[in-house]
């Protein structure tokens, strides 16, 4: 069984489909872009461990450099360096800010 821990921004408490928000994996976003989690999936113990490393719903995320395989990406979350698998970045949904401008386009609190 997979659950997921969710960030709603919007008043009736759907997710960011239903509000039009462009959601994407973490593994999708461009290197040197930022983006804000809006959910976190997968295993409960795997997800456990995603948010314990700063992963949680809200906060800022940047895709800092990639391996010259793809795998694994560094990212920077609160200020801290950490690598995880495209494969784990795959289960991280985020709203990614618009380019150029270090803003989300999820209508929620920055971290």
């Amino acid at each position: 069984m997979t659950l997921a821990t969710e960030f709603s921004t919007s008043p009736s408490g759907t997710g960011g489909a239903a509000n039009g928000d462009a959601t994407m994996p973490l593994a999708d976003v461009g290197l040197g872009r930022a983006a804000t989690v809006r959910r976190v999936g997968g295993e409960r113990g795997f997800r456990r461990r995603l948010m314990e490393l700063g992963l949680v719903p809200g906060t800022t995320v940047t895709i800092e450099k990639v391996a010259p395989l793809g795998d694994p990406l560094e990212l920077v979350v609160r200020g801290c360096s950490l690598s995880i698998r495209a494969a784990e970045a795959r289960a991280v949904e985020v709203v990614p800010h618009e380019a150029g401008t270090g803003t989300s386009t999820a209508d929620g609190p920055r971290a």
